[in-house]
């Protein structure tokens, strides 16, 4: 492990120079790249002078109760010792799942969306519920929320709505809720008191910044029309929505939350770079066999992977088999414990799949 902390420590100095580099910081994309992997490499390194400390004092201690010839401080020398010895295998496993390679999408903001499903009315208003789940969680997180579409359901709820989402590893926490969210509940409009099943899925974008994906503005047919409330009635008399159009792909992307017309544009042209940005990441998770693996894989929009039973006041994460009795609190937004379990699972896979390279 050590010789692991001397190789992290000279890649962080080697870094430490040369982000003050002026051709570096004038090059944002290589500027960016490199301030990530410092934060990341810092946290590694930080860890890694505890550990170097730890060892240190083992070692005293050692030579202290070999040389034997003090009691009082042989005595010292091992409770000193086992002290150390103790904290040494926790800190070890936090080095290990610092040493997994990053994604470095994990550290972007993201594009939400989520969409009714199968259910009717039912499914618009879970939709709803979850999107009201996750503004409380990014809330509780200190993250930005800020929403980009939205199409009322009919009795409330969304059929779709779109938002953004900006903090720091805002990626690498949100990308495990991408999939297909389903609710067992009596709805309200059931007269006899049966439970239905409506489900929801759920698409977690990283947000692409615009050296990620170059768009070609030539391609993008831009539409600005009057914003729509509920039924479709026109809430203002301004030209502000916009529709974006891309014609290569088909892609079309409207925002209408902002009252100007050119924040909405440059919130449409967001989710597009996002969307392109996703469609190329598809293609490498689709070469890469262990993404593709992954059992916490937020690659398959289709995979049912969460349901919400409210008379049992039970939520069950079927990738990792977990079952939790506390619906109300999660649907209010306290997702942690379950966003935890599901990274814990990802980084012990990828601990198992990369033994030889940590």
């Amino acid at each position: 492990m050590l010789e692991k902390i001397q190789i992290v420590k000279q890649r962080f100095d080697e870094i430490n120079d040369l982000i003050i580099q002026p051709d570096i910081i004038s090059d944002q994309k290589r500027y960016v790249q490199l301030n990530k992997e410092y934060k990341d490499l810092k946290k590694m390194v930080d860890k890694g002078l505890v550990y170097e400390a730890l060892m240190s004092n083992v070692e005293e201690a050692q030579e202290i109760i070999s040389d034997g010839s003090d009691a009082e401080m042989v005595e010292m020398a091992k409770m000193q010792m086992e002290e150390a010895k103790a904290q040494i295998p926790a800190l070890e496993e936090e080095m290990r799942v610092l040493l997994i390679p990053k994604d470095p999408d994990d550290a972007k903001n993201v594009v939400m969306e989520i969409r009714a499903g199968a259910g009717g009315d039912e499914a618009s208003i879970f939709a709803g519920d979850l999107h009201r789940m996750y503004t409380k969680y990014c809330e509780s997180k200190g993250w930005r929320v800020d929403i980009v579409d939205f199409n009322h359901g009919t009795s409330g709820g969304f059929k779709e709505v779109i938002f953004e989402v900006s903090g720091e590893d805002v990626y690498g926490t949100l990308k495990f809720e991408a999939g297909v969210h389903r609710v067992q509940r009596v709805p309200q409009t059931e007269t006899q008191g049966r439970v239905h099943t409506s489900a929801a899925s759920v698409i977690v974008l990283p947000e692409a910044e615009e050296f990620d994906v170059q768009l070609d503005m030539t391609e993008v047919r831009i539409e600005r029309t009057t914003s729509t409330g509920p039924g479709g009635q026109s809430v203002n008399t301004t030209y502000s929505a916009i529709k974006l159009h891309h014609e290569p792909t088909g892609m079309i992307v409207s925002c209408q939350d902002q009252k100007s017309s050119h924040k909405n544009l440059e919130k449409a042209l967001k989710v597009l770079r996002s969307r392109l940005y996703e469609m190329e990441l598809a293609k490498k998770q689709a070469a890469d066999s262990e993404k593709r693996m992954s059992m916490v894989s937020s690659g398959d929009r289709s995979a049912k992977i969460r349901t919400y039973n409210y008379p049992q006041g039970r939520v069950t994460e079927h990738r990792i088999g977990l079952t939790l009795y506390d619906l109300s609190n999660i649907i209010n937004g306290d997702i942690q414990k379950i966003i935890s379990e599901l990274m814990m699972a990802e980084n012990t896979e990828k601990l198992k799949a990369d033994t030889g390279a940590i």
